[in-house]
């Protein structure tokens, strides 16, 4: 079942399978950032709205916004 970040709740982990999109300057960004196929990702906190959210990837705290959260592909 293919779940994106952005349906993860807080407390929940994922393992990242793939970072969608072209290889355009947000998908760099991320990738930059560590978000890259093989990382675990915990969710922290996800604001009131649901934008933005707060996940631990690689050791250290990374704030997303749901648009980006939805191009990372998780199991």
């Amino acid at each position: 079942m293919e779940r994106t970040l952005k349906e993860l709740k807080n407390g929940e982990k994922g393992l990242i399978v793939k970072v969608l999109g072209e290889k355009g300057p947000i998908k760099k960004r991320l990738m930059d950032m560590g978000v890259t196929r093989g990382a675990e990702v915990l969710v922290r906190k996800v604001a009131p709205l649901g934008d933005p959210i707060e996940v631990n990837i690689r050791g250290y705290e990374l704030t997303l916004r749901k648009a980006e959260a939805q191009n990372i592909i998780i199991e």
